[in-house]
């Protein structure tokens, strides 16, 4: 579906890889792009315990049986669990599913911590912010240096 309104303001996105880093969702959420879906397929303890702000839980044993009926089968959906192994086995029950854009987020959740994507869980919100959490300015600094540093 079209929308005339944002013709040519919102460039369109190219298809997301079968694989990402921390760096690429990082930077679609702080676009603020939409039309993207970040799952967690981790336990649900594990999952309460820390995971990436606005990710979903889907436990990997249940992710076909919740997704299929909940999440459009073109969504952008970016996927990491507990491993390598369990991200790579959940982007592969996803596509089997008939999921069209589907990415393993390469290093998971350790990966978002690094570079200092947002966080929320029990033990996250234990852990006190850095000082530079609250300045826009220095994170997206950080972001940009960190990036360089891994390219």
């Amino acid at each position: 579906m079209n929308n005339k309104l944002v013709d040519g303001i919102i460039p369109s996105q190219p298809p997301i890889e079968a694989l990402s880093d921390a760096h690429e969702l990082k930077s679609r959420l702080e676009w603020g792009e939409p039309a993207f879906t970040i799952l967690d397929v981790r336990d649900r303890m594990t999952y309460n315990n820390g995971h990436i702000m606005g990710a979903m839980p889907m436990e990997l044993e249940q992710l076909t049986d919740r997704a299929v009926p909940s999440l459009a089968k073109s969504r952008d959906i970016y996927v990491y669990g507990e491993s390598e192994e369990q991200s790579a086995q959940a982007a592969q029950m996803l596509k089997s599913a008939g999921f069209e854009h589907v990415s393993q987020l390469r290093g998971g959740l350790n990966a978002w911590k690094a570079i200092g994507g947002p966080t929320e869980g029990v033990e996250e919100s234990l852990s006190p912010p850095d000082a530079g959490d609250y300045n826009v300015v220095d994170r997206m600094k950080t972001h940009f240096d960190t990036a360089k540093k891994e390219v």
